[in-house]
């Protein structure tokens, strides 16, 4: 259960896809701007001031070289710097210092790096579908589901998938109410379908 007034840590590094990292940014931050967790706080993180995708954009980091403790929401996004962060030490050793977060969340390829991390050890997971292979070796099963959700780690399938999590994970923290109003303003007309997420056995 995560506090009235969490601490999000969204990661951030080089050669991100950054659809993956707004789409979860936009919802889950509007929690605060509209009003629902006015106490929400957020950082974008990550080893050095400025991360930028493989097109050129730039995001500049509020926390960098920094370690990840002390928050309660971790969200990892995907792209293709993470084929070689998940045997980067230096980085993996970053990753886990969020360790004690109470929900950490990834978004398209960044569930290698949470499995690189050992967060995904003895649990389900999903990612892009073109990387179930890859993602394999650091989960007990990869499941072909938009989310799939182990209690204390969440993960979520390709690119857009990040609005959907984005959106479930409001859900998680405010209720169904609050999600669907912010999916309102979002102007974002798609309802999950029941099968698009696989919940936590019993």
């Amino acid at each position: 259960m995560l506090p009235d007034a969490p601490r999000i840590a969204f990661v951030a590094y080089d050669r991100m896809t950054v659809l993956d990292f707004i789409g979860i940014y936009d919802p889950l931050t509007r929690l605060k701007s509209m009003g629902f967790l006015p106490a929400l706080t957020w950082d974008v993180c990550a080893m050095q001031p400025v991360a930028r995708d493989d097109r050129g954009l730039s995001l500049n980091a509020t926390r960098f070289n920094e370690p990840l403790g002390g928050y309660d929401l971790l969200v990892v996004p995907g792209g293709f710097g993470t084929r070689t962060l998940k045997d980067d030490p230096r980085f993996l050793a970053w990753l886990q210092s969020a360790a004690p977060a109470k929900l950490k969340v990834s978004v398209c390829t960044g569930a290698l790096l949470l499995g690189a991390a050992g967060f995904l050890r003895g649990k389900r997971a999903t990612t892009h579908p073109a990387e179930y292979d890859a993602l394999r070796p650091y989960c007990a099963e990869v499941v072909a589901r938009r989310i799939v959700d182990e209690g204390d780690v969440v993960t979520a399938g390709g690119v857009t998938s990040a609005i959907d999590v984005g959106l479930y994970l409001v859900e998680r923290l405010a209720g169904p109410d609050v999600r669907r109003k912010i999916a309102r303003r979002m102007d974002y007309p798609y309802a999950m379908p029941p099968d698009s997420m696989v919940t936590p056995g019993p």
